[in-house]
């Protein structure tokens, strides 16, 4: 807030600067540049119309310009002719008090006006008016200053606390990375030692593995030997019967009929045993990369190809009695399939009771291998234990008991006899294409209600 100029009385009216020793009282060189702008403007717009006897021979020329240009080229030429001649000065104060007389006044609110009149007129109070107009100029610089500062540590400030908040991100992040590269560097301190454990277990079962090879190879010799003996035994026992019966003229017919029948059933059995042997033979000749006699001839004639083998589908109980008889045979069975199929109205947990029960019957028959698998799914308990003869498997989380069925039957050596029960017909086709015997569910029930 500019405070108003109050006049210094008492103000008597001037005609014109004062001349009596040819000085001003004011220091012209030192006017605040407001106050000697406006002067210089006041100059120049009586310049133009001033007579040329009361124009300086220094501002004639300047005279000619435009009153805006007079103001803008010529103030330091006007500013000057003011102040050293007293005439000039005294002809501008006559005009504007003739054309301008508001610029005159000593009264005004607008302290620059009011000081640039004063110092036209040589008024004593000049300085004080020049005092004020420079403290109020200082004033405004400071205040400017002060704002600028104020904006500046303002603006310091947000940037601090921008750079704050950034270093706390940035040690967030710090403190983020740190957590996980020590939580990574744990896991693959882990993973390293349950690689050792795992090295170590392949060496063991590498050591188990070729013990057992050779126990099977050893089981595989006296078992071909035993089939071959037994195949010799069976041809001189049916040679025997051929001829009791025609000696035996009334039975002749029913004991060439008798003898058929049974060749016919231990030709079944012998060729199932031989080619069961001879398929875990040559498994364990491709698992251990054991070279054979190599092709034969009939083998490199182009334009043919041999005829391969398929499993069939199993459809009564006495098929399935016909796989359980076989050596070493491995059953495969698809728990909740099969419970599902026989007794759907049971618990899930007395569905698996009863089943397990049943199974452990048909092993101690059998002798068979009895594989159990059940989907892990929604299993609140897994059995710890399971009776004897029967494998008891559950699937673990995210894994498909027809999953672990394939994976099973995947594991046997080629050759060996697989039973899948199942009436899943992808299951039953995926273990077919392995070698497997699928075997519907409704006929493993079929045989243990037999029993």
């Amino acid at each position: 807030m500019v405070p108003s100029i109050q006049p210094v009385d008492p103000v008597e009216p001037v005609d014109g600067p004062s001349e009596e020793d040819g000085e001003s009282t004011v220091d012209w060189t030192a006017l605040p540049d407001a106050v000697r702008t406006r002067i210089a403007e006041l100059g120049a717009d009586a310049l133009g119309a001033l007579p040329k006897v009361d124009v300086p021979q220094q501002l004639r020329a300047v005279a000619k310009f435009t009153p805006a240009k007079r103001a803008r080229l010529g103030a330091g030429a006007i500013i000057a002719s003011l102040r050293d001649s007293v005439a000039f000065r005294t002809a501008v104060v006559e005009w504007c008090r003739e054309h301008r007389p508001a610029t005159l006044d000593l009264s005004g609110d607008d302290p620059v006006a009011v000081a640039a009149a004063a110092v036209l007129q040589g008024a004593d109070t000049a300085p004080h008016y020049l005092e004020l107009v420079s403290r109020r100029a200082s004033d405004a610089g400071l205040r400017a200053q002060r704002d600028a500062a104020v904006v500046r540590a303002e603006k310091a400030e947000t940037e601090l606390a921008k750079v704050r908040a950034e270093l706390e991100d940035v040690q967030d992040a710090v403190d983020r990375v740190r957590a996980e590269g020590e939580a990574e560097l744990e896991r693959l301190r882990k993973r390293l030692r349950e690689q050792g454990v795992r090295v170590r277990n392949a060496k063991d079962e590498a050591e188990n593995a070729a013990g057992a090879i050779e126990r099977i190879r050893a089981e595989t010799r006296a078992e071909l030997a035993a089939l071959t003996d037994q195949r010799d035994r069976e041809r001189e026992r049916a040679e025997t019967e051929r001829a009791r019966a025609e000696r035996a003229e009334a039975d002749a017919e029913m004991a060439r009929q008798s003898a058929r029948e049974a060749r016919q059933a231990d030709e079944v059995r012998l060729a199932l045993l031989v080619d069961t042997l001879d398929g875990a033979v040559t498994g364990l000749r491709r698992e251990l990369a054991l070279g054979g006699s190599g092709p034969r001839p009939a083998d490199l004639v182009r334009g043919a190809t041999e005829a391969q083998g398929s499993v069939g589908r199993v459809e009564d109980p006495a098929a399935l009695d016909r796989l359980l008889a076989l050596p070493t045979v491995h059953v495969v069975v698809d728990g909740y399939n099969v419970t599902k199929t026989g007794y759907p109205e049971l618990s899930l947990s007395d569905q698996r009771e009863r089943l397990i029960r049943q199974l452990a019957a048909l092993a101690a028959r059998t002798s068979a291998e009895v594989t159990l698998v059940f989907d892990g799914a929604g299993v609140v308990a897994v059995p710890t234990t399971a009776p004897r003869g029967v494998r008891v498997l559950f699937s673990d989380p995210g894994v498909l008991a027809d999953d672990v069925i394939r994976a099973l039957v995947t594991a046997e050596p080629e050759g060996r006899p697989v039973v899948v029960v199942t009436s899943d017909r992808a299951v039953a086709d995926s273990v077919r294409r392995r070698g497997a015997h699928p075997v519907p569910s409704a006929v493993l029930l079929a045989r243990l209600g037999r029993s």
